[in-house]
């Protein structure tokens, strides 16, 4: 995992680690913080997929879209990229509270808006 973090910038481990400890402790001790960085790429593999999510590709530079998400869908989109994956075995249920999480972080940075 320490390789893992080191190839990620600043801004990014910051986020790693801060949804990481959004997940409760009791959750974290069947995941890997490995896992949580899977879901995060998946769901901006889904984003892009949808259209909500542009590369360029001379500078690298991601552009999130604004758009609406079916939340049902990109958990699918995910499960699905799970069972292609060799090194973790995630269940849906550790899914979801990886984007519970990721969710939290977002809307405590201002990425999201909380819904009414």
């Amino acid at each position: 995992m320490m390789e893992t973090l080191a190839i990620l910038d600043a801004e990014e481990r910051e986020q790693l680690l801060g949804i990481w400890n959004l997940i409760p402790v009791h959750d974290r001790q069947a995941m890997t913080q490995e896992d949580v960085l899977f879901v995060l790429d998946a769901m901006d593999d889904y984003l892009e997929s949808i259209g909500l999510l542009e590369v360029d590709e001379k500078t690298g530079e991601v552009t999130y879209l604004d758009g609406d998400v079916d939340e049902t869908e990109q958990l699918n989109y995910i499960i699905d990229a799970q069972k292609c994956r060799h090194s973790s075995s995630l269940t849906s249920s550790q899914i979801q509270i990886i984007l519970d999480a990721e969710l939290q972080y977002g809307i405590s940075q201002g990425y999201y808006e909380e819904e009414e």
